[in-house]
């Protein structure tokens, strides 16, 4: 082995040790559901979970999630295909609208519509906010798929005899499940985690049961085993996924030939697609928009000062900055493992540390408190604690990003710093840490709006006295102070739309790439 080599391994085993721990934190509230059930006995836990109510919660979510999803699906791809696909007037500007909504949290939303409409709440609010909220989600993949494929295909279809919507049905489609099974699958983790929107709508799902059930047991075991069928929930639609994806191979080899389509005509339709279009982004943009510039113009509720929106504002920038930091840092070693040791043990890892994806926030908040309350009680509502929430339920947007830097950093750099007698921190100062600036940079950056606009979480974990944005908005909101909350939620706002920003443009440098 050469000195180059052995000098590239000595940081090996440090790198290993902290992508370990993020591992186990990641575990964590798997593992408290786990030993919560074994604590339990099969009798306890069929105690808890077989009940009348727990059924009907079930029901209420996986209707919403199920509604919801087939809602985002139908309007995420058919504004991908009519931006991308046809001659609607303006397509850039309304692609960029459609993306615009991931900047309005959803809480925010169902804020708007019910100060706006105070009748709607139930079911058809729940299914009219959460859609809105979470449709971009499904649009962006999609487009991004409609504006890299390689249109030869269709071309290759159409020779044989197939009619445009033929070809679109068994050439195009195939090449977007993956997409759309992808943007359903955000959407209905997104929404089983959703607490906020759906407390304000008054419509009982899992999730708001067990903030329920935490506010008034403190965490006791009935919210723990409603915790484990989330978690159940969250594993049918991971499982449902990778069904529906399956194993048809996507890719191909060589970029094709970049030539410059003409688009599908619109004819007679272009004018209702115009008038659909724009009333979609009435109801996704204009209403939150439009409810919170009234609310800070006339709401007579307005009674909160400047240094209490400065406080809130510097509070939820703080905590940001801070887990952005750590996360960043923590999921750093995962994905150089991944890159540059790739095997069982690095996959295991990488996978493990996905899991925050997949697991609501309320989920982690509890598990962390239990774990904090029985361990060390000293770190019950305390700042680290929380941050460590962050890292766990934020851990994948910064792993996706520095893993996708990583694999643009050529090894051959670091081995050559190595050889030239650098130790293993100077090669990561000098060589690795510019190459990898941007990505870190896009890590960060997402964990930190991530952050800013967080919750469930922050509402059971922050320390006592804390006040973000987040949840100075819910105190207002939830006590029908609606002006009172229009500051933080306009904040907020303004806060979240470079994570909208930077998302598309993510999108579409992965297509150019």
């Amino acid at each position: 082995m050469t000195l180059a080599r052995r000098r590239a391994l000595a940081a090996a085993p440090l790198r290993v040790a902290v992508a370990v721990t993020a591992a186990l934190l990641a575990l964590l509230p798997v593992g408290y559901i786990a030993v919560s059930t074994v604590l339990l006995g099969p009798r306890g836990v069929v105690d808890l979970v077989w009940r009348p109510r727990v059924g009907e919660l079930l029901v209420n979510t996986t209707v919403l999630l199920v509604a919801t999803a087939s809602a985002c699906v139908v309007l995420g791809t058919a504004t991908a295909w009519v931006t991308e696909r046809t001659d609607l007037p303006g397509a850039p500007v309304w692609g960029a609208l459609f993306a615009a909504p991931l900047a309005v949290p959803a809480f925010v939303n169902s804020y708007a519509w019910v100060s706006v409409l105070p009748g709607v709440d139930g079911f058809v609010g729940a299914l009219v906010v959460t859609t809105m909220s979470y449709f971009p989600l499904v649009h962006l993949p999609v487009a991004a798929v409609l504006r890299g494929m390689d249109r030869d295909h269709e071309d290759v279809a159409r020779a044989l005899g197939l009619s445009p919507r033929a070809a679109a049905v068994r050439v195009v489609l195939p090449a977007l499940r993956p997409a759309i099974a992808g943007g359903a699958l955000l959407v209905g983790l997104h929404l089983l985690a959703e607490y906020g929107a759906l407390a304000l709508l008054r419509y009982p799902t899992v999730t708001v049961a067990i903030y329920d059930l935490f506010e008034s047991t403190f965490a006791g075991p009935a919210a723990a085993m409603l915790a484990g069928v989330l978690v159940v929930l969250c594993l049918v639609l991971l499982t449902a996924d990778m069904a529906l994806v399956g194993r048809a191979r996507q890719a191909r080899v060589g970029a094709g030939a970049a030539r410059r389509r003409a688009r599908t005509p619109l004819g007679g339709a272009r004018l209702p697609a115009l008038l659909a279009v724009g009333l979609l982004v009435v109801a996704a943009l204009g209403v939150p928009l439009a409810s919170l510039a009234r609310w800070l113009l006339e709401g007579r509720s307005t009674t909160v000062d400047a240094a209490a929106l400065a406080v809130a504002t510097v509070t939820s920038i703080g905590l940001g900055l801070l887990a952005a930091a750590v996360t960043t840092a923590l999921t750093f070693p995962v994905a150089w493992l991944a890159v540059r040791r790739p095997g069982l043990l690095s996959r295991v890892l990488e996978r493990t540390a996905h899991l925050g994806n997949a697991l609501p926030g309320i989920v982690v908040a509890l598990a962390l408190v239990i774990v904090a309350i029985r361990l060390v009680p000293g770190l019950y509502q305390t700042t680290p604690l929380l941050i460590t929430a962050y890292a766990i339920l934020f851990m994948p947007l910064a792993l996706v990003n520095l893993r996708a830097a990583l694999v643009r950093v050529p090894p051959e750099l670091e081995e050559v710093a190595h050889g030239l007698g650098s130790p293993p921190v100077a090669v990561l100062a000098r060589v690795t840490a510019p190459l990898l600036a941007r990505g870190a940079g896009a890590a960060a950056a997402l964990v930190f709006l991530a952050v800013s606009t967080e919750l469930t979480a922050t509402l059971l974990l922050a320390p006592t006295g804390t006040s973000t944005l987040a949840t100075a908005f819910w105190g207002q909101a939830t006590a029908l102070s609606y002006g009172a909350a229009a500051p933080y939620a306009a904040m907020m706002i303004l806060i979240s739309v470079p994570a909208a920003f930077l998302l598309t443009r993510q999108v579409h440098a992965g297509v150019r790439a």
